[in-house]
């Protein structure tokens, strides 16, 4: 399996937005997403922190629902653009 990298909150929002979710509400410091298929995933971001394993897991298996391969394929392509 291959390892996470560390993604700070602000640049997990940047990388769900490249991905077709938009911002739908933003509480406090919870910034809440929406993609157009209806998946749903809420990140919360204080003051530009590294985003927990567990969490990003969570956001990747259960929320964006796709596998970790496929998420780091995604999210290789956005950092090298």
């Amino acid at each position: 399996m291959s390892k996470l990298p560390v993604i700070k909150d602000r640049e997990l929002v940047k990388f769900l937005e490249f991905m077709g979710f938009g911002v739908t509400r933003t509480k406090g410091s919870h910034v809440r997403l929406r993609s157009e298929d209806g998946r749903v995933t809420t990140v919360p971001v204080h003051g530009n922190r590294d985003i927990p394993k567990g969490l990003l897991r969570k956001i990747i298996r259960e929320d964006l629902e796709i596998s970790l391969e496929e998420f780091l394929v995604l999210y290789s392509r956005y950092k090298g653009r």
